[in-house]
Order: C-alpha cells, then structure tokens, then sequence
C-alpha cells in the first residue's frame, strides 16, 4: 500500500494531484485544513491537507505488507515532524491568542492531532483485519461454486479429517461424493410429487410418465389434485393423451379413491398435486389429506435449484408436514453454479432421486450418481 499526504489549496487541487500520482484508485484516508508554520502562517490563508492511499497491485502480497508497514511509519514520522510543526504554531499563536482572546484556534489544532492519531491506529487495525479475514483458495472454490456457509465449513472439517496424503482436490472430491445421498427407491406404486409453485411438478410428471411408459414399458396412470393453476388439468391431459396413458382429475377425497381404484392394474400411478406456500400451514394441511389417502411412502419433494439459500431452509421445513422421503432437484439447465444441490441434500436429509435438465419429455430427466453431481459442483461437467 503507498500513503501518500498533499498539501494544496483546495479539495480540487489535492484531488488533481492525488490521480495523477497515485491513480483512480487512490482512496481518501483523511483531509484537514492547516496554516502554514511560521508567524506569517497566521494571517494567511488555509491550507487544505488531504492523506491518500493506493494498493500496490504490482508486487507480492508479503512485499505489500512489508511496504504497507513501511509507509504506515514514514506517515507516522511525519505525523511527528507535523506535530512539531503544530507545536511552533501553537507557540506562536498564543502570543496573538493574548491580542485578540480567541481560543478556538488552539482548540481546533488539538483536536486535529487526535483525529491523526486515531486515523494511523485505524490504518494499521484494518490491515490486521484484511490478513485475518484473508480466505483460502478452499473457501473461495466453495463459495464460488454457491455452497453456503453452513455447508462449506462440514466441507473443510471433514477435508482435514482425511489422514490419506492426496492433494486438497482430491480430499474435497472424496468428501462431496460421501456428502451426496443418492434415492434407491423403486418408480412402482403410487407416487407423490410435491413442492411449491413455479418448480416444474407437472412438467417432471410427465418426464416421469414418458420415461415409465416409453422407455421402461410400465402400465402408468395420471392423477392431478392442481385444480387451483390455471391449464394445469390441460397439460397434464395432453400428455396423457399424447402417451395414450389413463388420466384422471380428483377434487375430492372420495374422488381420490375412485381414481386410485379405476387404475388398480397400472405398474405406476403418478400424482400431481397443487403448488402450495411452505408458509402457509392451513394449505399444507389441506393437502396433507390427500397425502394421507393415498397412503403412499413414495413422496418426493421437488425443488429448484436456482431456490435461494434461505428459502431452501423455509421449503424443506414446511414440507416435513408430508413425510417426503426423496427430492427431486429441477431446472439445472438454468444455473450455472450447482452448489444448491449439495445445501438441499445437506439440509433435508433425504436422498435425491432423480434431476432435470430442459424442457424436453421424457429426455431431460436423470438419475446422476454422487460422483456426476460431485463433477457438476466442481465445475468438471456442466449440463448445457
């Protein structure tokens, strides 16, 4: 860092100054206004004193220490001499104080020195600071990669755990794939998918659907309680159509048995439901009902990964009401980071059976291993 003090006429001058000689960069540390030293500096004119400040970006980071704390003590030596400048000053100046009685003037320059003082104590605090908050490459890879705070520091501790000697790349690989609990559950049966607006439900039931019936040869049925979104019905209708699969729409409890019933011969029976506040306790209950009726432990909670961080936390904490015991993460192809698997996974405590990837029915959704998802938080892989 290069401290540099200007002694000009006014702010304009210093400021001129100031850019040519150290930059736009430059940043004003302290200004004041001062006389010139003598008897003659008390009837003339102020001074304006501005101390500015620059980072060498040029040299190493130990250099700029080493030089930061060099400039810091030439400032100080020259707060001394200053000092000693003030004191001729203040001397003088007490002769013309017993003229004319005003005492404002010695004041003032008392108060100025302080200000110094505590200006230099300050300087040297911040330095202290910016070398203790100083991030390792390990946090800065993490957070760059969207992991929270929370997460990053089970990441480190459990890095540090490792007694192998392999590089740190290496550690963090091994510890990421151990942190992602991937779903064994079996697509059979009746299966639940819910989760909050906008996440993409009804698509991935029909990536679902697609993916059951075409690929695997399952017998699959439809089944939507999202009454409530305008052409939801429609497009989960269309697909059934399209997938020449049986569709129904339930509004009811008693429709709900009715439904489940009329397709007691499928392999796989799909149900979509409402897009529900994970803030709003009554709604949940509404559709913890219709959870509860269909009597199913497959239910899969589906969350977008480009979800913030806190609403994360607030989803997964408002949906324990339904009993989930898998996720589904969706919308990768709208994130370029992929951090927010790894806070979900970590959060929820459950494990991740599948994510999608586009808009495409059935191709965009994948079973990924932990090592593929691990690869995908890295920046190894990416999905578009």
């Amino acid at each position: 860092m290069i401290i540099k003090r200007y002694i000009a006429n006014n702010m304009n001058e210093a400021l001129t100054r100031i850019r040519y000689e150290l930059g736009k960069e430059a940043v004003i540390i302290s200004q004041r206004k001062i006389r010139k030293p003598g008897f003659a500096g008390l009837f003339a004119k102020k001074s304006i004193e501005v101390t500015a400040a620059v980072e060498n970006m040029i040299k190493n980071e130990d250099n700029s220490v080493k030089e930061s704390i060099e400039a810091i003590k030439q400032v100080m030596k020259n707060e001394i001499k200053a000092e000693k400048e003030v004191n001729i000053i203040k001397e003088t100046q007490a002769s013309a104080l017993l003229v004319n009685g005003n005492k404002e003037e010695s004041s003032d320059l008392a108060k100025e020195i302080r200000e110094i003082r505590e200006m230099m104590s300050n300087m040297v605090s911040v330095k202290t600071t910016e070398r203790t908050i100083r991030k390792s490459k390990l946090q800065v890879k993490l957070a760059q990669a969207d992991i929270n705070d929370s997460v990053s520091k089970k990441i480190q501790t459990r890095i540090k755990s490792i007694e192998e000697k392999l590089e740190e790349d290496e550690k963090l690989k091994i510890t990421l794939e151990k942190m992602i609990s991937i779903s064994k559950v079996k697509m059979e049966g009746k299966v639940i998918l819910v989760g909050p607006t906008g996440v993409g439900k009804t698509t991935t039931i029909a990536k679902l659907a697609g993916r059951l019936a075409l690929i695997e040869k399952k017998k699959v049925g439809l089944v939507t309680i999202d009454t409530y979104r305008i052409g939801a019905i429609e497009q989960l209708k269309t697909y059934a159509e399209i997938m020449e699969l049986p569709f129904k729409v339930v509004i009811t409890l008693k429709e709900m048995d009715a439904a489940l019933d009329s397709m007691k011969d499928c392999d796989v029976i799909l149900i979509d439901t409402t897009g529900r506040s994970s803030k709003n306790t009554m709604q949940l209950s509404e559709l913890r009902a219709f959870v509860e009726k269909v009597n199913t432990k497959n239910i899969h909670l589906v969350i977008s990964s480009t979800t913030k961080n806190n609403d994360i936390q607030a989803i997964i904490d408002g949906y324990k009401v339904l009993n989930y015991s898998n996720l589904i993460i969706t919308k990768l192809d709208e994130t370029s980071t992929y951090g927010s698997i790894l806070n979900i996974l970590d959060y929820a405590k459950k494990p991740l059976s599948f994510v999608t990837t586009g808009q495409s029915v059935p191709d965009d959704i994948k079973n990924l291993t932990a090592e593929a998802i691990s690869n995908l938080i890295l920046g190894v892989d990416s999905i578009c």
